[in-house]
This record gives structure tokens, sequence and C-alpha cells, in this order.
């Protein structure tokens, strides 16, 4: 199917990021992002949620999250072991961390 018919999929919330570990903090960086993935999925609103590491950059973890709406983004980012892990993974970067969110729908390439 192709045209408006095909795009009639609720919209959801994409998330990504990175974090950059310096070589002495990336196996305690690693190991707070699975906690805070494993964390992540059980939140209500969570359609998907994973960190793998940069195949180009080893230092480097890539985020990727599907939320149903704004409102369970929103308090995904209110979550005191969110907000906790922000703070940790911040003192562990090589340089600031990368978030973006984008509004998307999923369409249909049947």
């Amino acid at each position: 199917m192709t045209g408006p018919e095909s795009c009639k999929a609720l919209p959801m919330l994409i998330v990504t990021g990175t974090l950059g570990a310096r070589a002495d903090t990336f196996e305690e960086l690693r190991a707070l992002s699975l906690e805070h993935v494993s964390r992540s999925r059980a939140e209500p609103g969570c359609l998907e949620h994973g960190v793998a590491v940069d195949a180009d950059d080893g230092l480097r973890l890539v985020f990727f999250e599907r939320w149903s709406d704004r409102a369970t983004l929103d308090a995904h980012f209110r979550v005191p072991a969110s907000r906790a892990f922000a703070a940790k993974a911040a003192a562990l970067v090589v340089h600031p961390p990368t978030l973006n969110v984008y509004a998307a729908s999923e369409v249909s390439l049947r």
C-alpha cells in the first residue's frame, strides 16, 4: 500500500544518544549503560531501549530508544535512577553526551 493510507500508524518518539568514554572509564560506563537500558525497558511506554558499541569507535556507546508518547518519555526523564545515570555518565565521558528526540510514525513498505 502506498500513499497516506500507509502512514496511519500512531506517532512515537525516537531517542538517539551517544556517550564517548575515556579508555579508563569505558567498562564502567558500559556497565552503567546496560543497567540503565535494562531498567528503562520495564518502564511504561518504552517500546525499545538499547545500547551498542560503535563499530567505528570502540569507546563510543550509541543509544536507540522508542517511546509510545511524550508523556512516557517525560516520565522516564523524571525517574530518579535515570537522573542518577545521567549524572554518573557525565563524569565518565570525554565530551558532553548527545541526545536527540524525533517524532515518527512507522510506515509499512508493503
